[in-house]
């Protein structure tokens, strides 16, 4: 009966609920549950089974460029990181509320890193999240009207809750990439947020953007209702390496 139940459980597709049961009959009772206590447990397990799968549908989705989480983040080297303000957003109230955050700062300062893991908090609490280096969201942008489908891209952009644009600015953009990242933001407008981690501070995007109605409307888009954090300090890259080579030495 009991094997019965468990392929049963199992064809209707109550995974969570069929490894919860099997778990509960392996293990010693310490005391009598009711069929209601049982029943609550098993429904509990299958919930918790499809939030974590879709949690991890999720995260494949975003293409995170590293495994980063909140909980992680090394506020003890000197780079202006407040800890408050993280925990702030690590709530995602933001996402909630389609707000964006800019990340700017030197190169290697953990620009990356904190996008990538505040994406990933997003993506635990419910948020869909796309994340794009700039070039190769440029290189599938030109693809994707190359081969017709440049439409389905755009919507499928505006449909993420959260777009991660890391290393924007590195160099100057096209006259067709300025106008397809107008598109891109304007989709996204009021409807989702946008993450932006880049060298550069907003006030010199527009050399960048190059078109000045167009860098106007990108900025616009961008700035308007964000959370302004500013790094600095000296690269953590080139710390962790240092300190790497005098542990070598000894």
């Amino acid at each position: 009966m009991v094997e019965q139940t468990l392929e049963k459980l199992n064809e209707m597709k109550l995974h969570g609920m069929a490894k919860a049961m099997k778990r509960w009959l392996e293990q010693p009772k310490d005391k009598e549950l009711t069929p209601e206590d049982v029943l609550g447990l098993l429904v509990d397990a299958e919930q918790q089974h499809r939030d974590d799968r879709k949690l991890q549908q999720r995260l494949k989705n975003a293409k995170l460029r590293q495994q980063a989480c909140v909980e992680d983040i090394d506020y003890a080297h000197a780079r202006g990181l407040s800890k408050a303000v993280v925990m702030d957003l690590a709530s995602s109230r933001w996402a909630q509320r389609h707000q964006n955050i800019l990340l700017t700062g030197p190169t290697g300062v953990g620009k990356s890193y904190l996008a990538c893991a505040l994406g990933q908090k997003a993506c635990r609490d419910g948020h869909s999240v796309v994340y794009r280096r700039a070039s190769r969201l440029f290189d599938e942008l030109a693809q994707a009207r190359a081969d017709g489908t440049y439409p389905h891209l755009l919507r499928r952009l505006a449909k993420a809750q959260v777009l991660i644009l890391d290393d924007f600015g590195l160099e100057p953009l096209a006259a067709t990439q300025r106008k397809e990242l107008l598109e891109v933001l304007d989709d996204r407008y009021q409807l989702g947020s946008t993450i932006v981690a880049s060298q550069l501070e907003p006030k010199d995007w527009h050399a960048i953007i190059g078109d000045a109605t167009l860098a106007d409307a990108i900025c616009d888009r961008l700035v308007h209702n964000a959370h302004r954090l500013k790094l600095g300090g000296e690269s953590i890259r080139k710390a962790e390496s240092l300190t790497s080579g005098k542990k070598a030495a000894k």
